[in-house]
C-alpha cells in the first residue's frame, strides 16, 4: 500500500513575522505577533537579496546566553542568511530528512518567490502524522 501523500502546505503556519535586519534584536521580539512560530523571517535589501531567519534559540544562544544587550544588538548580527527554504508541494518524509540533514528545526515556505509559511518539525509530526493541531 502507497503511503499517504502529506505536504508541506498541508502542515505549515501561514502567519509569519518579517523584520528589518537593522533592527535590534529588542524592538523584533516587541513586534513579533506570531510568537507560536518562534521564528523571524528577515527582509530582503533588494530583488537579488536573499531572506535570512532568526528563530528564537539564536536569540538565546547569541545574545542571551553572552550577555549581549538586546537594546544594541542588531537582527543582522544573529541571523542565518541565506534562509533554507522549502516549496509547499515537498512531502513532509522530504522536508524531515533535509531538516536532518542540515541540522534545521523550521524553514520558510516558498512559492512564486514569495514566502507563504513556516514548517517545523513540530508541524510536521503533529499534524501531518498525529492531526493533533
Amino acid at each position: 500500500m502507497k503511503p499517504t501523500l502529506i505536504q508541506v502546505r498541508d502542515v505549515m503556519k501561514t502567519q509569519v513575522d518579517f523584520v528589518d535586519g537593522m533592527k535590534t534584536v529588542q524592538e523584533a521580539l516587541q513586534e513579533m505577533q506570531h510568537i507560536e512560530t518562534k521564528t523571524l523571517i528577515v527582509n530582503k535589501r533588494h530583488d537579488h537579496d536573499e531572506w535570512g531567519v532568526v528563530v528564537v534559540s539564536d536569540i538565546a544562544r547569541q545574545v542571551l546566553a553572552v550577555d549581549k544587550s538586546p537594546e544594541r544588538t542588531n537582527v543582522y548580527e544573529v541571523m542565518t542568511k541565506p534562509a533554507v527554504t522549502v516549496t509547499p508541494d515537498m512531502d513532509i518524509r522530504y522536508c524531515a530528512r533535509l531538516f536532518d540533514q542540515l541540522g534545521l528545526s523550521r524553514a520558510p515556505v516558498v512559492e512564486n518567490k514569495k514566502i507563504i509559511g513556516i514548517v517545523s518539525y513540530t508541524d510536521m509530526v503533529l499534524k501531518g502524522l498525529c492531526n493533533v493541531i
